[in-house]
């Protein structure tokens, strides 16, 4: 039986302890490759996983991240119509890490082939039901094709540095109000902190947390 592994991850609050706010998060590409993979997944898992979390009002925002990312940021082998134009058949929520195993699918889907592996004909044949019988051999269609992205090259100098998921890890991103990502700079830092009205430097703290108290701060700091 194939196994699953749980990835964890850290991310950093930045607080004004005065006005006892967070102001936003800062995330590795772990994260947000997780936050761009909840586009991918069906809308009754991210009704439930983002109304579990309060959070049913960002997919918007989390679009517009995507749309707005610069492609300096987005992996070579990443097709960004992959996350703003995912197809109901498709099996590519699976590049994200599994940060919330407990929340899946109730209808998981993707393309499978013919179970038969020697019969040339059967390689023609593809379906998104496991059940339906291959129409060369009769076989049960129900080994699950492995989706290889568009922009995957071969012998690109691209793909010995390819990390994987959808974006680079070359920065941090920060997490706002409402899950917005954006590359993290210290002139967008310095925006940030004045469109939060911080008069005073040192009231600011650090903390780190996991993935979930990450939303649920976020969650809080927008309010």
């Amino acid at each position: 039986m194939a196994t699953t592994t749980e990835t964890t991850v850290s991310l950093k609050l930045l607080i004004d302890s005065k006005g006892q706010r967070v102001l936003y998060v800062e995330a590795g590409k772990d994260f947000v490759d997780f936050l761009f993979n909840i586009l991918l997944l069906p809308v009754g898992t991210v009704t439930r996983l983002l109304t579990k979390q309060g959070m049913v009002g960002c997919l918007g925002n989390l679009y517009q991240s995507v749309e707005n990312l610069g492609d300096a940021y987005i992996q070579p082998t990443t097709n960004r119509d992959t996350l703003l134009k995912p197809t109901c058949s498709s099996n590519l929520a699976t590049n994200g890490p599994l940060l919330l195993p407990n929340i899946h699918s109730s209808t998981p889907q993707g393309l499978y082939r013919c179970s038969y592996q020697y019969g040339t004909n059967c390689r023609s044949y593809y379906t998104n039901d496991a059940t339906t019988a291959c129409p060369s051999c009769s076989n049960a269609m129900n080994t699950l094709a492995t989706f290889v992205n568009s922009k995957n090259k071969v012998s690109t100098a691209s793909s010995a540095t390819n990390e994987g998921g959808y974006v680079k890890g070359v920065v941090t991103y920060t997490i706002l109000d409402y899950l917005t990502v954006t590359p993290m700079s210290t002139i967008s830092s310095i925006t940030m902190l004045n469109k939060f009205n911080v008069k005073q430097v040192d009231a600011l703290e650090e903390s780190w947390c996991g993935a979930i108290e990450g939303i649920d701060a976020v969650q809080d700091g927008a309010h």
